[in-house]
């Protein structure tokens, strides 16, 4: 018995570049923490930092390889679920060149790009707040491999931690409101003078 062909062939879809530099700029800097982290764990004291708070070290730890390295571990973990997201934001094909515009086989509650170069942008967003996320962690380490033991900590120390982490959120927020617009813009030109 012949199978019926589907109805719904969809279209081929080439994804833009993926945006290595800003890829690239995360590798640079996990790699410079660990060679800050490798260089400094030996002069590191027996207690280290495990927490800092409002009014500076407020728990400390045994010296270990897990202790010392937590914030590049995680820095590790983050850049492979950014990267991650940013290769499937690449490869969703954009609502401008699906049928109708309308999204087939989408996730529950999902939201494609609108356009190639919407799905670059947020790419390059996304990596950006990453590459925020590493400079927040270089902050941390500042305080967590100092070679004294000292619960103070600087005045601009929990600012240097928020403001970059801030910056590359509201960064991705600005891209995705402004690709939102766009598909909007896209939709109402689709659907014709009559139809607004």
């Amino acid at each position: 018995m012949r199978m019926p062909e589907p109805s719904y062939t969809p279209p081929s879809y080439t994804p833009p570049r993926f945006p290595w530099p800003w890829l690239a700029a995360n590798v640079l800097l996990l790699a410079g923490m660990v060679v800050w982290g490798v260089a400094v764990y030996p002069r590191l004291p027996d207690r280290i930092p495990q927490h800092i708070g409002g009014g500076g070290v407020d728990a400390w730890t045994d010296k270990s390889v897990g202790g010392a390295f937590v914030l590049v571990f995680v820095y590790v973990g983050v850049t492979a679920l950014l990267s991650a997201t940013a290769v499937l934001l690449l490869r969703a094909t954009p609502t401008a060149e699906l049928p109708d515009g309308e999204p087939r086989f989408a996730l529950t509650g999902s939201q494609r790009p609108a356009t190639r170069a919407g799905a670059r942008r947020m790419a390059v967003a996304v990596l950006g707040t990453n590459l925020g996320v590493g400079v927040s962690f270089v902050v941390g380490n500042l305080v967590m491999w100092r070679t004294t033991v000292t619960p103070e900590v600087p005045w601009w120390f929990l600012a240097g931690m928020l403001a970059p982490i801030g910056v590359g959120a509201v960064a991705t927020v600005v891209v995705g409101v402004r690709d939102r617009r766009e598909g909007e813009r896209i939709r109402a030109a689709d659907r014709g003078p009559r139809q607004r």
